[in-house]
């Protein structure tokens, strides 16, 4: 701990982080307390099998003055995020924060609440609800509003409505064109590696406290309790597109391709209130998210920022967002979007410049700074998205991940490289040494590279595993990202203590009942182990009477392939199954024979043939190693 502390104190000396915006400006905090009205009596929010899924007194330690393992600009960032409770944005306005990683919004109607973005879990919603009703009285949900295509902003719609309802037309269900496609797509391809990749980047099993999880920069954490689906029956498919719903006139910026692929902002002319949903923040955002997804484009994002400026901001009294806190006053919000979006117009711009003079994602990463103006603005900080990990997206967006160097063309794979880097430089005690120098004087980065290779060209050295993740200790109490330091501390947690196995974030059941078969196909087409299928084939065909579709998967030459409606020939076997049925057998490890046998699943032909292909298909893991190859 010394150590990490020595070289805490010279990497805090050189963090520009520290140099910029003025701690003794206070109006954030008084952006984030205004309108307070209460918040629960009870902090633990629970589910109903007893789990703490939220507890509100465990940010209670940011109530101190910043210690030496924290960044103090990082933990004023979380202590402005962690306030917690029911708040008054405007007149019919009101929001409940602090419950999730994300905000919740109550706009009163003439019958009852509009609810823009339930948060992340049923719980947490429900439990904003209640708050709401204990101060503000009892009023039924009449429609939910979600701005975008992430789970933080849908996730809890089942704690507030139930299906029924929605089902009988009562309430209504808003969202921006292809929400959910884009809401169930995202995490199902890649849903495995982006699972536990978020794990590092929320900290998920990381404790909260000065030494640990201070926040994710943009709100205080996941909920980690059930998340939910209910499918939008109203779509907003053009800017300038407004509707009236409970009496509240709505007016819609649709924003696709910005911080999400499906994404809106929601203008209140007789309120004079704008919701810029997550496209403008209390931090810089990612254009390309550490846990893994398409990269975000930059430019975009800045011109309907513009457009966002243009079609409301000399008519905009309050404007609040999906996550963290109000701002207040026409010029307020006026200067505010400027600048924000200058800050990814500036990303952009240079780093498309430095690339066109020739220079590689890590060395626009190195060189590239905000002017003054745009980085002395709190907001524009880095504290969940960076100027650095974000220039490398731009990069990668227009390249590509080659950097023209033939070199890269054919990279030996890290444990073997690593092995003759440690070799080269004469064996891990030499390495090990120079690691140690290198941490001593504050050259972290180094050291972190040297303890690097050391532990990838031997990932039973517990000696290199240790000193690594001291290293990773300073480099998370001095950086001002709040994802970068879960980053460290999970990966200096693993390295000392191994992968916590067998946990991590689940899919939600109602994103796998509302994911398309085609959907389905696809995900089963990149479980396929090729090695597995070797030169075997298989031709199946499924029909789906719930559905009234008929689908054909073939596996040959190592490939699954599928077709709708296919025309006739043969196959090995024809299953006549509803879809709930086939979801058990893909996605929840059931098997066809007693299926068959209870006549759930009607066969024609091989009844081995099916066996056989999901015999061939990967069950991906959700707690492989990330810092070590075994």
């Amino acid at each position: 701990m010394r150590k990490a502390l020595v070289s805490l104190t010279l990497a805090l000396a050189a963090t520009p982080a520290l140099a910029a915006p003025d701690f003794n400006n206070r109006q954030d905090f008084d952006f984030a307390d205004r309108g307070f009205v209460a918040t629960r009596k009870d902090p633990l929010i629970k589910g109903s099998d007893g789990r703490v899924i939220w507890d509100l007194t465990a940010y209670d330690f940011l109530k101190a003055p910043a210690p030496a393992t924290a960044n103090p600009s990082l933990w004023r960032q979380s202590q402005l995020l962690t306030k917690h409770g029911l708040f008054k944005v405007s007149e019919g306005v009101w929001q409940v924060r602090g419950f999730d990683i994300s905000n919740v919004t109550f706009i009163a109607g003439k019958t009852g609440w509009i609810v823009i973005d339930p948060l992340t879990s049923a719980e947490v919603a429900k439990a904003a609800y209640d708050l709401v009703t204990e101060n503000l009285g009892a009023k039924p949900v009449v429609a939910l509003i979600y701005t975008h295509s992430h789970t933080d902003h849908f996730g809890g719609g089942r704690g507030l409505v139930s299906q029924a309802d929605v089902d009988a037309g009562k309430i209504q269900i808003i969202a921006p064109d292809g929400f959910l496609e884009h809401a169930v797509s995202e995490n199902i391809i890649a849903g495995a590696a982006m699972g536990r990749r978020a794990t590092y980047q929320f900290g998920y099993f990381l404790p909260k406290g000065p030494t640990g999880q201070l926040s994710a920069g943009i709100g205080a954490a996941i909920s980690p309790g059930t998340q939910t689906l209910i499918p939008p029956n109203v779509t907003i498919k053009t800017t300038g597109q407004e509707m009236t719903v409970d009496g509240v006139r709505l007016q819609f910026q649709v924003t696709p391709g910005t911080e999400a692929p499906a994404e809106m902002n929601i203008y209140l002319p007789d309120l004079k209130a704008l919701c810029m949903a997550e496209n403008a923040n209390a931090s810089q955002h990612n254009l390309l998210t550490p846990r893994g997804a398409l990269v975000r484009d930059a430019k975009a994002w800045a011109d309907y920022l513009t457009e966002s400026l243009r079609l409301y901001g000399d008519k905009t009294d309050v404007m609040f967002t999906s996550h963290a806190w109000p701002r207040f006053g026409q010029a307020q919000v006026d200067d505010f979007l400027a600048k924000h979006r200058d800050a990814y117009k500036f990303l952009h711009d240079q780093s498309v410049r430095m690339m066109n003079e020739g220079l590689t994602g890590p060395e626009i990463a190195n060189r590239l700074k905000l002017p003054p103006a745009l980085d002395n603005e709190w907001y524009n900080r880095g504290y969940y998205g960076s100027l650095s990990f974000n220039s490398r997206a731009v990069y990668q967006r227009y390249m590509g991940w080659y950097d023209a160097n033939p070199v890269n063309l054919a990279p030996l794979e890290p444990a073997d490289e690593s092995a003759r880097y440690v070799a080269a430089m004469g064996g891990e005690k030499k390495v090990l040494a120079a690691a140690k120098a290198a941490h001593a004087k504050g050259d972290d980065r180094w050291a972190a590279q040297l303890l690097n290779r050391l532990v990838y060209a031997n990932a039973k050295d517990q000696v290199a595993r240790n000193e690594l993740a001291g290293v990773y200790d300073a480099m998370a109490y001095a950086t001002e990202n709040a994802i970068w330091r879960n980053m460290y501390l999970s990966a200096a947690t693993e390295l000392r203590n191994g992968v916590k196995t067998g946990s991590g974030p689940a899919i939600s059941l109602d994103l796998v009942r509302n994911m398309t078969t085609p959907m389905l196909l696809d995900l089963m087409s990149v479980r396929l182990n090729a090695d597995k299928a070797g030169a075997d084939h298989a031709t199946v065909d499924l029909v789906f009477p719930d559905r009234k579709e008929h689908f054909r998967v073939a596996v040959a030459n190592g490939v699954l392939t599928w077709e709708a409606n296919p025309a006739s020939g043969s196959t090995d076997a024809t299953l006549t199954l509803n879809r709930p049925v086939f979801l058990m057998l893909t996605m929840a490890g059931g098997k066809v024979e007693p299926m068959i046998a209870g006549g759930q699943v009607k066969l024609d032909g091989d009844a081995a043939a099916f066996g056989k292909v999901m015999g061939w298909m990967d069950a991906f893991k959700a707690d492989f190693p990330i810092v070590w190859r075994p």
